[in-house]
């Protein structure tokens, strides 16, 4: 019923370059999320969606009228892609009715997507995939998301006979690098609770996440001429690598740990021999957890400075987001009525920790309980990204069941 909408708009909405930049002190980060918000508040005030604005902060809100009585329920999903891999002229490519093997990438035939490094694709015999061309990440992350709030909010809006509480809806900048709730936001939805439509397998039901802080670590050596720099010169990219070294590898890291194991992870590095930065996302469920990775790293750049006095280093730590089951475990009532959309749509629910963050963990922190919902996405930023239309299409249906009030 949704599938050609669905992959119509994702494919559309990929397409379209939008790219968060943490290094940027403007909010949205980077100028090419305005294009795809004036896109998406154009296409809400063509299907007849009520108060649509982009707010100054770059966030595009709107409203589907409710034709029956009901909670204020918000959908959200995230316009940014992530920085970590090349997100530049993004060729959607669909395969339809996928067969069980390979699937091949046009610009980059040495590339594989198979059952053996995604497991979940085994299951979607028969079903259409969507995948980039080899060369970029796809970006259903989170425009699978974007897809189906639009292709629900067009359904409800062409179809007001069907009885459903009214909803707000907000598509946020800057998710992937952590500043995709503003602080006017909660007020700006005016939900009495929400979902974030930014979750994997089908039937997640997510309402509990990383709490995450990120790290700046700068180190400032002695610059010198190299060929007089015997007892003068402090190399800054030796220290960096030091500490690199000093820090677990063996059980502290991402590509070791799994399940409700946290990690530090240096993600960039770069500098000169005089200077260098190093940065980290710290995470953990517990927050005694979180404190003790940050308390690792210090330790670590403090014994490294001991080392060598003649150099400076710093270490800043920053509060991203927080696990929000700290909030929802104390009222489980939008989890619950997400379960049972799921269980009515013959979905089996399941909740699984999120090892990463969701819009949805700011805003529970901030008043606004909003657990996460399944999209179908999976391999998220790489080359190697898919998304399901069918999968895409039973989140669709989902909601139906959540919003309506038949």
């Amino acid at each position: 019923m949704f599938d050609r909408e669905l992959e119509e708009r994702l494919v559309r909405y990929a397409r379209v370059d939008t790219q968060s930049d943490e290094t940027s002190a403007t909010g949205p980060s980077t100028d090419i999320q305005w294009v795809l918000a004036r896109m998406l508040a154009e296409e809400l005030t063509g299907i007849g969606a009520a108060d649509v604005r982009i707010t100054e902060y770059g966030a595009v809100l709107a409203t589907v009228p409710a034709t029956a009585k009901g909670p204020v329920i918000g959908l959200l999903a995230h316009m940014d892609t992530a920085p970590q891999f090349n997100a530049t002229g993004v060729k959607p490519v669909v395969h339809r009715g996928y067969n069980g093997g390979d699937i091949t990438f046009p610009d980059a035939p040495e590339l594989r997507l198979s059952p053996e490094n995604s497991r979940h694709l085994a299951d979607k015999l028969g079903h259409d995939i969507i995948t980039a061309s080899g060369t970029t990440l796809l970006g259903a992350d989170d425009k699978a998301g974007i897809a189906i709030i639009m292709t629900l909010a067009r359904h409800l809006l062409a179809n007001r006979d069907i009885p459903h509480t009214g909803l707000r809806i907000a598509f946020t900048p800057d998710e992937e690098i952590g500043r995709g709730v503003d602080k006017r936001l909660p007020a700006d939805l005016g939900a009495d609770f929400a979902y974030t439509l930014d979750g994997g397998m089908v039937g997640e039901i997510e309402y509990e996440s990383f709490s995450a802080d990120g790290a700046v670590v700068r180190v400032t050596g002695v610059s010198a001429h190299p060929g007089y720099g015997k007892g003068k010169l402090v190399n800054a990219l030796h220290l960096a690598a030091k500490i690199i070294a000093a820090l677990p590898q063996g059980t502290l890291v991402p590509e070791v740990t799994e399940g409700r194991e946290g990690f530090v992870h240096c993600y960039q590095m770069g500098g000169t021999a005089a200077e260098a930065e190093l940065r980290f996302i710290l995470r953990d469920f517990e927050l005694d957890g979180l404190a003790a990775k940050g308390a690792l790293l210090r330790a670590v750049c403090d014994a490294v400075q001991a080392g060598e006095p003649r150099a400076v280093i710093s270490v800043e730590i920053t509060k991203q987001y927080r696990n929000m089951r700290y909030w929802l475990e104390k009222d489980m009532t939008p989890v619950e009525l997400a379960r049972a959309a799921c269980e009515a749509e013959g979905i089996a629910a399941v909740s699984v920790p999120i090892r990463g963050g969701t819009d949805g963990s700011r805003l529970t922190e901030m008043g606004v309980p909003t657990p996460n919902i399944f999209t179908g996405m999976q391999e998220i930023h790489g080359p190697l990204e898919w998304v399901s239309v069918q999968d895409m299409a039973a989140a669709v249906r989902v909601l139906l069941r959540l919003v309506g009030r038949g």
